[in-house]
């Protein structure tokens, strides 16, 4: 016994109480951050200069955090069809800009204004959709740095 405490409250399992506490801590903080690592800035996948206006049938939607994406079949001037991915902000950012959650549904025509990805991929950051039914939504991150609308 050292100064009214056992050893045995003092170590728990050969480590100290508090080095144990600090450890969780650290694992919990990391853990906690691990979301803002996977988020990324507008200009860190898309380019600002280089605006698209895309048209195509809704394919594919991926209702998640951090990002919802939808793809849609866009035809080129020569017939040829490409599957483009669209990236729009959060589930929750989307609900306070007027989506809902069958906003997009597979089969729609959409028309998206939207930047790029730098690597040249068929990913574009969608800042506008025009909807199937003629509504315009705002699809952009709030905050993300990207650009207004290339067209108003």
């Amino acid at each position: 016994m050292v100064g009214g405490t056992t050893r045995n409250s003092l170590a728990w399992g050969g480590i100290r109480v508090k080095t144990r506490l600090a450890l969780w801590l650290a694992v919990a903080g990391l853990a906690a951050a691990m979301p803002a690592l996977a988020h990324h800035s507008f200009t860190a996948e898309f380019d600002g200069t280089k605006p698209v206006e895309l048209k195509g049938v809704v394919t594919k939607i991926e209702w998640a955090n951090p990002h919802v994406y939808f793809y849609i079949d866009v035809k080129d001037d020569k017939g040829n069809v490409a599957n483009w991915g669209c990236e729009i902000a959060g589930p929750g950012a989307l609900l306070r800009q007027g989506w809902k959650r069958d906003s997009v549904k597979v089969g729609d025509q959409v028309i998206v204004y939207a930047y790029l990805a730098r690597d040249g991929s068929k990913l574009a950051d969608a800042r506008r959709v025009t909807l199937s039914d003629g509504r315009r939504v705002f699809g952009g991150t709030p905050g993300d740095g990207g650009p207004g609308d290339p067209k108003q």
